[in-house]
């Protein structure tokens, strides 16, 4: 068994950082708890390496300006595996997989990317995302016929080496030590070259499309400002760059409410498109997770457990979710963007699911139907039905 000594960076809340590389030259970190029973020690990587996929590329659409990315790489990724055979587990002498050492937390680079693994440069005849003249205003424009490097980085995230979990069936000091993770990972991934958002999400359940049921979310790195956000910028050039700090003075004071503590407030939106949609949004104006403060982690830690059990407990089985972390992009709106959750689910009763069919997959043209409040209500009373989230 070849193991390898990892430096040591102690970050927030005691959680220790060690980075190391992977075979195929693939970055690589653990974050241990703060009350780790690991040893300092990491089994090294000893696989074969295989080439990397070459960089996707990206293709614009000439009627909205959105950039596709086209990762033909990803075609074969791994289905449902089991146990045995789990990817994210720790390699073991029958499982190769990607984590060759036990670990608390772990995050890795992707080894199928939509983005990267090439930053900010051109790849063979496509051109680099982003002009270094132009910067953001070649993304911008618009023609016919434009394609682009799809540079960046995605990354995996594992809460867990147990085969089979979610972020919500955690501890609250794993959920602590996963924040941590976040926190640090968006820090970083926001000083790479030509990364423009960081956007950290978990998949969870077949209906939502996960392929993978080891408990794990993922990071995309993207080289523009995805269009979400850009929709929420020139909603804020028309009304005001303190929109959202009054959409959650407006959600304090209405009837919508599914959780409060001191930092957070957790609420179904007034105008939600989705059966289930709940946004998590802290009280002080913050742009990601880099620039949250040890409180505003803690308490994050405890309410969102709670939240996502309460999102479990309004049927008999698991909820299928989107857990989509907005964050503000690197170089502009700093200011405006305020970071927040937004959890969505398709599920609209037991054994019904809402599938977006004509007018809203076509059109973009949404019709709901539960009611916000009534959607509120639900959600209160199952939160209210699950235990406080204890270490």
């Amino acid at each position: 068994m070849t193991t390898e000594p990892l430096s040591a960076e102690l970050l927030g809340a005691g959680v220790v950082k060690r980075s190391t590389r992977l075979a195929d030259g693939r970055e690589l970190i653990y974050y241990d708890d703060a009350d780790t029973r690991l040893s300092p020690d990491r089994k090294a990587d000893t696989r074969i390496a295989a080439p990397r996929p070459t960089t996707a590329s990206m293709r614009q659409d000439a009627y909205t300006g959105d950039w596709i990315t086209f990762a033909t790489n990803r075609q074969n990724r791994v289905t449902m595996p089991s146990a045995e055979a789990d990817p994210l587990a720790p390699q073991s002498p029958t499982n190769p997989s990607e984590l060759p050492s036990l670990y608390d937390v772990a995050v890795f680079e992707n080894r199928s990317p939509a983005f990267g693994p090439a930053l900010a440069e051109a790849v063979g005849d496509v051109a680099a995302a982003v002009d270094p003249v132009r910067g953001l205003d070649d993304l911008t424009g618009i023609g016919l016929g434009r394609t682009r490097t799809s540079t960046g980085r995605c990354e995996v995230v594992c809460f867990s080496p147990e085969h089979e979990g979610s972020f919500g069936t955690q501890s609250v000091g794993r959920a602590r030590t996963v924040i941590e993770a976040w926190a640090d990972r968006t820090a970083a991934l926001s000083a790479l070259p030509g990364v423009e958002q960081v956007f950290p999400f978990e998949n969870r359940g077949e209906a939502i499309g996960v392929t993978l049921p080891h408990p794990h979310g993922q990071i995309y790195a993207y080289p523009y400002i995805t269009p979400r956000t850009r929709a929420l910028l020139r909603s804020a050039e028309r009304t005001g760059p303190d929109l959202m700090a009054r959409v959650l003075e407006f959600e304090q004071r209405g009837p919508r409410v599914v959780l409060q503590g001191d930092k957070w407030t957790a609420f179904v939106p007034f105008a939600a498109r989705w059966p289930l949609e709940v946004h998590l949004m802290p009280h002080r104006p913050v742009p990601d997770f880099a620039a949250l403060h040890d409180g505003e982690r803690n308490e994050l830690a405890r309410l969102y457990l709670r939240l996502l059990r309460g999102v479990d407990a309004l049927y008999d089985s698991p909820t299928p979710y989107i857990a989509a972390w907005h964050q503000a992009p690197v170089s502009i709106g700093r200011d405006t963007v305020r970071m927040r959750l937004e959890l969505t689910s398709p599920r609209r009763a037991a054994d019904k699911m809402k599938f977006l069919a004509g007018s809203e997959a076509a059109m973009g043209a949404w019709t709901a139907e539960i009611l916000p409040e009534v959607a509120a209500e639900r959600l209160r009373a199952a939160v209210d039905s699950v235990p406080i989230p204890e270490e």
